[in-house]
């Protein structure tokens, strides 16, 4: 390997690593989705950086910990719309309440879609 390809090579690792982690910082901040099943329906829901401090953490544990405590939890419904340039898009519909029962279930929910964080 000469001198200028292992640069041009060191350059190129060191800017994937940037990447990788600037993508990482990314999806960090997004809002995380999750798929509330009964027997009768489900839904998305999302959590706003509020709702993430109410419960005490952003995971399916902190949904049921706050079910169970509270019998009830408020969060953003979430819907597939069309963004203004065509692109579809996971936004905030509107709150709904979340009433703690024994045959509901929280799972993540992952999306290729972009996600809008509530206002």
């Amino acid at each position: 390997m000469t001198l200028s390809s292992r640069r041009l090579f060191s350059l190129s690792l060191a800017a994937g690593t940037l990447l990788a982690l600037s993508g990482a910082a990314f999806a960090a901040e997004t809002t995380p989705l999750f798929k509330i099943v009964t027997v009768k329906d489900e839904i998305v829901v999302g959590l706003s950086p509020q709702d993430v401090a109410a419960l005490g953490g952003s995971d399916v544990t902190a949904i049921g910990k706050a079910l169970k405590g509270k019998g009830e939890v408020t969060l953003w419904r979430y819907a597939v719309r069309k963004a203004a340039d065509g692109a579809l898009e996971q936004a905030p519909v509107a709150r709904v309440s979340i009433l703690g029962n024994d045959s509901l279930r929280v799972e993540p929910y992952t999306t290729p879609l972009k996600i809008i964080a509530p206002q």
